[in-house]
């Protein structure tokens, strides 16, 4: 390889540029103190057909990064004021898509070593080998192409995982939102049949939630003590009309049939898999702390949380409800009643957690949802 000193280095470059050399659209920036250096390495440049401007020192080097693009930087690292490796930290601070060969005389060797941890691409030695500098100028570019790219495909990527994100969260939501709307015309149709308990489904739910929001419990186990409350009596459609809209007394024969409506409801529920949860709350929305409920007469904490906080509220919306046989219950009764039974019918605790909910709150939310 042939050593080009700077006496001889005029023999070795032409005036212009290499006829054999493509044109190309990357722009250089040479930065050296010496004006000799700067024109031989011009030269080295242009004969690649790169552009190429020229920097006496780091200072004006930064001045001219900040007005133009460039995606080389060719820098000596010995120079007065700021030296080459501040350079170089200041273009990979704030141009790190730029790539950087470092220029050093063989004694600071160490110094150019040091600059490639530093985010230099490369270095060069003085006095300059043509040969091996023009291989290192395309290897530079090159390589920084590579990493503009992988990059760029990079940002790309992130920004259509955005994109499909977004498109999924509002699936998603159109999923949700369809599936609401399909449990609350089911829900209607089934209050509707049932007219003596119009909105009683939607009532239980919201007071339901007004005692699971008090205990803290988390937002994804909301939405299935809310669905559960919502369709504790879908068991009911498969309850005959003689039995569920019987103005009488009904039978012992006919309270059996009814008392099969959370078992027919689990049943309808439990193969959907959105429903999970709330078909394991149909099933136990009838059973009692003190484990003299049905169908499973579970006790205690057997029973799911959900179920037990919804044997309070549909106590007290039973109680608080205009029925053909009486009147609305006053908020008083219904507390002393719910009161009464803690520890028998009701989880002692939840009975806490409904007594703490002011009256005022309770009788808000069912204005919310008078038909």
């Amino acid at each position: 390889m042939l050593e080009i000193s700077s006496k001889s280095l005029e023999t070795y470059l032409p005036a212009g540029a290499n006829p054999f050399a493509q044109e190309r659209t990357e722009r250089v920036l040479v930065v050296d103190d010496e004006h000799f250096i700067r024109d031989v390495l011009t030269k080295v440049v242009s004969a690649e057909g790169f552009k190429s401007d020229t920097a006496q020192d780091a200072q004006e080097a930064m001045q001219k990064l900040a007005q133009a693009e460039y995606e080389m930087v060719l820098t000596d690292i010995t120079m007065p004021g700021l030296d080459g490796l501040q350079l170089l930290q200041h273009v990979a601070t704030h141009y790190p898509e730029i790539a950087v060969i470092m220029i050093t005389g063989v004694s600071d060797v160490k110094s150019a070593v040091h600059a490639l941890s530093s985010g230099a691409y490369d270095y060069v030695t003085k006095p300059f080998n043509v040969l091996e500098l023009k291989s290192k100028l395309h290897k530079a570019l090159d390589r920084r192409r590579l990493v503009f790219e992988n990059r760029q495909y990079q940002l790309d990527l992130e920004r259509r995982v955005e994109e499909q994100t977004a498109e999924l969260r509002n699936a998603l939501v159109g999923i949700r939102n369809a599936y609401s709307h399909t449990l609350e015309a089911l829900i209607n149709a089934l209050d509707a049949r049932e007219r003596e308990t119009q909105r009683h489904s939607k009532r239980v739910s919201e007071y339901t939630l007004l005692i699971a929001q008090q205990m803290s419990i988390p937002l994804a186990e909301l939405v299935d003590v809310e669905r559960g409350a919502l369709l504790h009596d879908i068991g009911k459609i498969g309850i005959s009309d003689n039995i569920l809209l019987k103005p009488a007394k009904l039978t012992q024969d006919e309270w059996v049939e009814i008392r099969k409506h959370p078992e027919i409801g689990y049943q309808i529920l439990k193969g959907i898999d959105f429903l999970e949860e709330a078909a394991r709350m149909v099933l136990q929305h009838q059973e009692r702390f003190d484990g003299t409920g049905y169908p499973q007469r579970l006790a205690g904490k057997e029973i799911l949380l959900g179920a037990r906080i919804f044997a309070v509220v549909d106590t007290f919306d039973a109680m608080t409800s205009d029925r053909p046989y009486r009147k609305a219950l006053s908020y008083q009764t219904a507390r002393e009643e719910i009161i009464r039974c803690s520890g028998t019918q009701f989880d002692p605790e939840l009975v806490e957690c409904f007594l703490n909910i002011p009256e005022q709150i309770w009788f808000k939310t069912k204005q919310s949802l008078v038909a």
